[in-house]
């Protein structure tokens, strides 16, 4: 069962890193003073992705959790 919790560590961690991506990906948009239509442009292709971080990052805890129960 360390291989489960093991797996489900790094994907959590995986999910972490695409969070703080998106995180730094914002705030370097917010900072160079885009206009409305950039900052709009950056923000719809980052959604998704931040979305797909948070999945991630939810699945890999899940597994920590069954790895832990079926341990």
């Amino acid at each position: 069962m360390d291989i489960v919790i093991w797996s489900g560590a790094a994907l959590s961690l995986a999910g972490l890193a695409g969070l703080c991506w998106c995180i730094l990906r914002v705030w370097r948009a917010k900072r160079a003073g885009l206009g409305n239509e950039e900052m709009r442009a950056i923000l719809q292709g980052v959604v998704p992705l931040n979305t797909a971080a948070l999945l991630l990052s939810v699945l890999g805890l899940i597994v920590v959790v069954v790895g832990i129960l079926l341990g």
